[in-house]
C-alpha cells in the first residue's frame, strides 16, 4: 500500500509539474503578446512625434552634449550657436525631436575638445577648423555639419623688450596652442618667412600670456579679443594672418557618427535652429555684443570690434569656405601635422 502510495504521489507530481508548465508558458505568451501591443503603440506614438509619416524613425536620446571653446560664467560660447542657447531658441526647437535637454561643456581648446568628441562624452561640438580636421585625420569618427565662421585671425605678440619683426624670430622661443587653428597660423608664417631654429612650445592661453609677461617665452599666438587686449597692455604686435589670407582660420561645428546612427536628420534640424537663433541676434545687435560682453568680460565696443556679427556665417559650406578648409587640410597633411589625408567631401555634410 505504501509503494502504491509513493508511486501515486510521483504520477501526480509529474502531472502537476507538467501542467504547470503549460500554464506558465501560455501566460508569458499572453504577456508577451499584451506587451508587444502596448510597446508597438508607444514606438509608433513616439514615431510619429518624430517623423511626418512613413517609415518609422529612431527616436534620439533626450539629452545632448554640446562642447565649445572657452570658459565662463554663463556657461554658452558665443556666435549664433551661443546666442540660441542664451534664449533658449535652440532648445524650443530640439524639443520638437524629443531632445529635453542640451548640456554645454566648455574646453580651453580644440584638441582637449575633440578627445571628449572621439571617447563619446560628448555628441558633437564646435571648435576650430585645424584642430577638427587633425582630429579627423586620425580616424576619428566625425562629420562637419557646420561651418560657423572663416575668418578667425591669428595674431603673433612679441614680449615688451624683445623681437618686433618677424626676422627677430630667428632663434627665438614662442609660445603655441598646439593643434589649434593658431599653430597652423605660425607654422604656415615660418615656413613663408623661412624663419630658421624657431622653437614652438605648447601652452594654453593663460599660460602663455603669463610666460609672455614674465619674459620667459619671445612671443606667442593669440586670438581676437585677447589679442588686442595685450597690444592695448604695451606689447608688440609682430604679425597677424590678416596679411596673410591663406593662414586664416575658421570655425566648424561636428558631430560624432555614432550620434548620427541615433538621429540621421540632426544635421538639418540643427542648422535650422541655429539659422533661426542667428536672425533674431541680427535683429538684437546691441543685446548680442553686450551678451558677449558677459561671455568674456570686455566691452560690447570692443567686442563689435573684434567679431562682428557680419562674421557669423549664414549659409552652410559656401565655395570659399570649402576652398578655405582644403587648403588648410592640405597644409596640415603637407607638414605632416596631420597623421594621414582622407577626402573632405566624404567630412562634410552640405
Amino acid at each position: 500500500m505504501l509503494e502504491r502510495q509513493k508511486h501515486s504521489k510521483r504520477g501526480f507530481g509529474l502531472f502537476r509539474t507538467t501542467h504547470l508548465v503549460i500554464t506558465l508558458t501560455a501566460m508569458v505568451a499572453f504577456l508577451a503578446a499584451c506587451g508587444n501591443s502596448d510597446g508597438g503603440a508607444k514606438t509608433a506614438g513616439a514615431s510619429a512625434a518624430a517623423t511626418s509619416g512613413g517609415a518609422a524613425k529612431v527616436q534620439p536620446p533626450a539629452v545632448i552634449n554640446y562642447g565649445y571653446i572657452g570658459t565662463n560664467k554663463l556657461n554658452f560660447p558665443g556666435g549664433a550657436e551661443g546666442w540660441g542657447l542664451y534664449k533658449g531658441i535652440i532648445q524650443e526647437e530640439l524639443k520638437k525631436y524629443g531632445i529635453t535637454e542640451i548640456k554645454p561643456v566648455a574646453f580651453p581648446n580644440g584638441p582637449d575638445q575633440s578627445e571628449s568628441l572621439i571617447s563619446g562624452r560628448l555628441d558633437f561640438g564646435s571648435l576650430g577648423d585645424t584642430p577638427a580636421m587633425l582630429a579627423r585625420s586620425t580616424g576619428a569618427k566625425t562629420r562637419a555639419i557646420t561651418q560657423n565662421t572663416t575668418d578667425n585671425i591669428g595674431y603673433l605678440i612679441g614680449k615688451k623688450g624683445g623681437p618686433t619683426t618677424l626676422a627677430d624670430l630667428k632663434g627665438k622661443t614662442i609660445a603655441i596652442q598646439k593643434g589649434s587653428f593658431m599653430h597652423r597660423y605660425i607654422a604656415g608664417l615660418v615656413k613663408e618667412q623661412n624663419i630658421p631654429d624657431v622653437k614652438f612650445i605648447h601652452m594654453l592661453r593663460p599660460d602663455g600670456e603669463a610666460a609672455l609677461s614674465r619674459g620667459e617665452v619671445d612671443a606667442m599666438t593669440n586670438s581676437a579679443i585677447f589679442a588686442l587686449k595685450q597690444i592695448e597692455n604695451g606689447f608688440p604686435l609682430i604679425d597677424d594672418a590678416t596679411k596673410h589670407p591663406n593662414l586664416i582660420g575658421g570655425s566648424v561645428t561636428v558631430v560624432s557618427e555614432e550620434y548620427l546612427k541615433k538621429f540621421p536628420d540632426f544635421p538639418k534640424v540643427w542648422n535650422e535652429a541655429r539659422q533661426k537663433a542667428l536672425k533674431d541676434l541680427q535683429s538684437k545687435p546691441d543685446e548680442y555684443y553686450q551678451f558677449l560682453s558677459q561671455l568674456n568680460g570686455f566691452t560690447p565696443e570692443l567686442n563689435k570690434k573684434v567679431t562682428p556679427i557680419e562674421t557669423i556665417k549664414d549659409v552652410n559650406f559656401k565655395d570659399d569656405g570649402v576652398k578655405l578648409l582644403d587648403g588648410t587640410k592640405k597644409f596640415l597633411v603637407e607638414e605632416k601635422l596631420a597623421e594621414k589625408d582622407f577626402d573632405l567631401n566624404q567630412w562634410i555634410i552640405k
